[in-house]
């Protein structure tokens, strides 16, 4: 029975964890969270699904390390890329 409702709780968390938005923030050196609602782009799109949903960024930096990651900046946030996919979007401070 335990079993059945935990798998339950964590199905149910799994499906909320993508409807739950929240911004990572340092204020004072506390790092604090608050509920954000700035778009961003979805982790594994293309760059070009990117560019064509959100437009050009704002500055595009160029790809470093292995392997290559590229950051893109837009007004409210900033999008991480490896390869031409992203791997993360970060809102930021406005």
């Amino acid at each position: 029975m335990n079993a059945r409702i935990l798998s339950a709780a964590l199905a149910v968390a799994a499906l909320c964890g993508n409807l739950a938005l929240a911004e990572t923030i340092v204020v004072d050196d506390q790092v604090m969270v608050r509920p954000s609602n700035v778009e961003r782009p979805a982790r594994g799109i293309t760059m070009a699904a990117v560019e064509a949903k959100f437009g050009a960024p704002q500055t595009r930096h160029p790809a470093v390390g292995k392997p290559a990651i590229t950051r893109w900046d837009y007004a409210a946030f900033s999008v991480f890329f490896e390869g031409d996919r992203v791997i993360d979007a970060v809102a930021t401070a406005q």
